[in-house]
């Protein structure tokens, strides 16, 4: 299902909602906007911006430290770095740099949801800024290697050969015989 789809399915339950029960209001263009679009692994969805792991030390610092610790190994917030090798062993390490399988969703998710009391509050650059430095503190990418929408999702991601594909018959996989 495409973005523009979606939107406009949930539009409609709103509306639904709305006129059935008489609460709520229809949201304005900005706020649909403002939600984003839907970044596939492949990085459709990308938006203009660039960052470096360098430009992300100082954002890194006045957002996200607070919650994720100074160099982001976990506070009251998860940490973000280490576990690599762990995924196997009996107390697994989830993080950025041990299972995440694509780049490009950790854009998507710091872009939505980060920082924890403002969601989608940060520019795009800083969010690919913010991004980087993680990856580069997770030993993935240079301290000035750009990230951007053409570059992020050539990042090969530590345990991206690490999911399974779905093997019901009626989820349609991109790329599979038939679909």
């Amino acid at each position: 299902m495409s973005t523009r789809s979606f939107v406009a399915l949930a539009a409609c339950a709103i509306l639904q909602a709305q006129t059935k029960y008489g609460v709520g209001r229809p949201p304005s263009e900005a706020e649909i906007r403002a939600l984003g679009a839907t970044v596939a692994p492949s990085g459709a969805g990308l938006p203009e911006g660039s960052g470096t792991a360098a430009a992300g030390r100082e954002l890194f610092a006045r957002k996200c430290a607070r919650c994720h610790g100074e160099k982001a190994g976990g506070d009251i917030g998860p940490a973000l770095v280490g576990g690599q090798g762990t995924l196997a062993t009996a107390k697994p390490i989830r993080t950025v740099g041990s299972f995440w399988p694509h780049a490009t969703s950790v854009w998507n998710y710091v872009n939505r949801a980060m920082p924890f009391d403002k969601p989608g509050s940060l520019t795009h650059a800083e969010v690919y800024a913010a991004v980087a430095l993680i990856l580069h503190w997770n030993g993935i990418v240079s301290e000035n290697q750009v990230l951007d929408a053409k570059t992020l999702p050539a990042v090969r991601m530590p345990n991206r050969d690490g999911f399974i594909p779905d093997p019901r018959p009626d989820v349609k996989r991109p790329g599979a015989p038939g679909k």
